[in-house]
């Protein structure tokens, strides 16, 4: 099987597959690709906060927890062939590596320079790309092929656009919701912490309301806008899919979101461990 973990600055989500459908006595073995596969074989996914004082013993431990809890819930041994890594958090890359090698026994695919992706980055400094976005643009482009924009709502709220001919070209990253509503809150002495449903009518009629608003809608009509002027630019038309943390709280109320896809990282850390292999 196939461990896969992606690491945001706030939380962390990890993924456990069979490594590829149809792989027979053996779901774990490396060498079949999983081009157009959905999410029938991610057989359990969890979200935990981002600790970067976490130790590579302590992340052993946590990860052992999850793993326990799988092997209860799928009555199975679970026996892990591949682990698979996007991180934006140097620290926690680090401790990971280590607990990789030395509690599983296994060296890592971490996504960054030297790793295969199959993608071509045409950004002016390729380096920079987040892995995060990578495995995004990766996982998108086998399930839509291009072009393709990824909205991600997690720390930031980043978009990725993917050509017609399946290169990365770039994107734009805009501070995510939590960390404006904590710039908010943190400067406005008068607002306070508010639920983040959708309000009675756009034109809130009290401060919690026009919060709420203001996050759900003005976040909305952000997302619409900067897809638009994205479609624009590259000259017609595109397949927008958004995941992220957040996504499912804005995409009900952003008219350009043609999916939800709250895996697509995982299943592009997946492809990118298959092409190492």
């Amino acid at each position: 099987m196939l461990l896969t973990i992606d690491v945001g600055n706030t939380q962390t989500v990890v993924g456990l597959y069979r490594a590829g459908p149809g792989r027979g006595d053996d779901p774990g073995a490396p060498g079949t690709p999983s081009s157009g596969a959905d999410d029938a074989d991610l057989l359990d996914h969890w979200r935990i906060s981002t600790d970067a004082d976490r130790t590579s013993d302590e992340l052993a431990m946590v990860l052992r927890q999850l793993l326990d809890s799988a092997e209860d819930e799928l009555d199975e041994e679970i026996t892990l062939h591949g682990i698979a890594i996007s991180s934006g958090v140097p620290f926690v890359t680090a401790e990971l590596r280590q607990m990789c090698e030395h509690r599983f026994g296994i060296a890592p695919v971490v996504v960054g320079p030297g790793v295969k992706t199959g993608l071509p980055i045409r950004y002016d400094n390729p380096a920079e790309v987040g892995a995060d976005r990578v495995a995004n643009a990766v996982g998108a482009l086998d399930r839509y092929g291009g072009p393709t924009v990824v909205v991600d709502f997690g720390t930031a709220t980043t978009f990725d656009v993917i050509s017609a001919d399946g290169a990365y070209l770039g994107g734009a990253i805009i501070p995510g919701i939590e960390v404006s509503l904590d710039a908010l809150f943190g400067r406005a002495a008068g607002l306070r912490r508010v639920e983040l449903v959708p309000p009675r009518s756009v034109v809130g009629r009290t401060t919690v309301e026009s919060v709420q608003s203001g996050v759900l809608y003005g976040t909305a009509a952000m997302v619409d806008g900067m897809t638009k002027r994205i479609v624009d630019e590259l000259g017609g038309s595109a397949t927008i899919v958004a995941t992220g943390g957040l996504a499912d709280v804005i995409a009900p109320h952003a008219v350009t979101l043609d999916h939800l896809d709250p895996w697509i990282t995982l299943h592009g850390l997946r492809l990118i461990w298959e092409k190492n292999q």
